[in-house]
């Protein structure tokens, strides 16, 4: 089935753009805002409202198909693409990519992503965001085309078998850290709470506000999480745990307290995300390898997961072939078309490094759609929910939608065993 047209509407994300350098700079809260200017280009102000294009595809038979355009809350941080701003991106969509993929095949979901790709307006790629939106608009077309899931049309790309669970979601709390992670533990939620230690004041000078926080963990999961509750604790530290102790990694100190914070966890598994941010991909791999290699040697057990500095396709790769990382977590908007994140998954197998299928906030709930066919299509080790920082929203759009996809895979499995046991009489 032919596309016959592209169009791209501006609209909001499901949270906002905030200028990461500034607030590690210092920048203070006012209210729901920060005080200060920013300090990365781009921003107008430090926290300033998420931006998305809405991309609708059409078919050939009438029928409109959607994705969405997002980036990461931290734009223009850590080696990634700069600010998107809607209104700018909007005619490119529109225009040179909209002249690309019109006429094309929609059935033919690899090679459209893979073009996308690829592409370039006056010698520059495509802006991550775009690739994201508009690869998510061209696997829905080809499952539309083919009447099947996106998972299929993925798995099928990918050369994989889809999982027949649902991935474990993982929860973020946002600043909520307590009311939030209380209604995951109601939820069973598998994974959590993320809890957003993006501060000297939120791990302590010592990294003391953090342990108090895991203890809190323990005993409130227990008291509230559904009977035969096992959750696994995952924390992003945003590299507070660098902020206040430094290197070198391997150090007793160091270990000490991730030995710390593997106790306050038991009996439960707790993983650890950015330790630390030391500016650049190769320091960043370096920084890593050594605290593996120093938890290693001394039979502490948290496992540790690449954020900072692991952005692209390559990235991932440059982190696991160096086994920096116990899990990396694929930052879907930041690979660009939604088949990279795929691969970036696929990647990571048989290797040590596990694959948390993420992303950000900042979403919608068409991407984060989007990426629970992903999920599943790969059999990812965790995927997060999203967008937004609410925490019962995200979940419930991710976690439903693996669940519908799987149950509508199990009817059409049934109808296929019958049609062929009724062919055979």
């Amino acid at each position: 089935m032919e596309i016959t047209g592209i169009h791209a509407t501006p609209g909001y994300s499901g949270f906002f753009f905030d200028d990461q350098r500034a607030i590690k700079q210092g920048a203070e809260h006012d209210g729901f805002t920060y005080e200060g200017e920013p300090v990365t280009d781009g921003f107008d102000e430090i926290r300033q409202a998420g931006e998305t294009i809405i991309v609708d595809i059409e078919l050939a038979d009438g029928t409109v198909v959607r994705g969405d355009c997002a980036a990461v809350q931290y734009s223009g941080a850590g080696g990634r693409d700069p600010l998107f701003q809607a209104e700018e991106y909007a005619p490119v969509i529109e225009g040179p990519v909209a002249d690309e993929l019109e006429g094309r095949d929609a059935t033919e979901f690899l090679d459209n992503a893979e073009l996308l790709e690829e592409m370039t307006v006056e010698g520059d790629r495509l802006h991550t965001a775009i690739r994201y939106g508009v690869s998510q608009a061209l696997l829905a077309a080809a499952a539309e085309a083919e009447n099947t899931t996106r998972t299929d049309v993925m798995a099928d790309a990918l050369g994989t078998e889809p999982a027949t669970e649902p991935v474990p979601v993982f929860g973020q709390s946002g600043d909520d850290r307590y009311n939030n992670t209380e209604k995951m533990f109601v939820k069973g939620v598998p994974v959590l709470p993320h809890a957003l230690i993006n501060s000297v004041e939120k791990i302590g000078e010592n990294g003391e506000v953090l342990l108090e926080y895991v203890d809190w963990l323990v005993e409130r999961s227990q008291e509230l999480g559904p009977e035969g509750y096992e959750p696994r604790f995952h924390i992003d530290v945003y590299g507070m745990i660098g902020e206040i102790f430094g290197a070198p990694y391997d150090r007793e100190e160091v270990v000490d307290y991730f030995a710390d914070l593997e106790e306050a966890a038991a009996p439960y598994p707790i993983q650890i995300e950015g330790p630390m941010d030391v500016g650049n991909r190769a320091d960043q791999i370096d920084a890593m390898v050594e605290l593996r290699e120093g938890l290693a040697e001394a039979g502490v057990a948290v496992d540790i997961v690449a954020d900072e500095w692991c952005n692209t396709f390559e990235d991932v790769q440059a982190f696991v072939d160096a086994e920096a990382a116990d899990l990396v977590q694929v930052k879907t908007p930041d690979l660009g078309g939604i088949h990279r994140s795929g691969q970036a998954v696929r990647y990571c197998e048989g290797t040590e490094t596990r694959a948390y299928l993420g992303g950000t906030c900042n979403e919608t709930e068409t991407s984060a759609r989007a990426c629970a066919h992903v999920a599943l299509a790969t059999d990812a080790a965790q995927v997060l929910a999203k967008p937004g920082m609410g925490f019962d929203e995200g979940y419930m759009i991710v976690e439903n939608e693996m669940r519908r996809t799987i149950a509508r895979r199990e009817r059409e499995q049934q109808q296929v065993d019958t049609d062929e046991v009724t062919a055979d009489d």
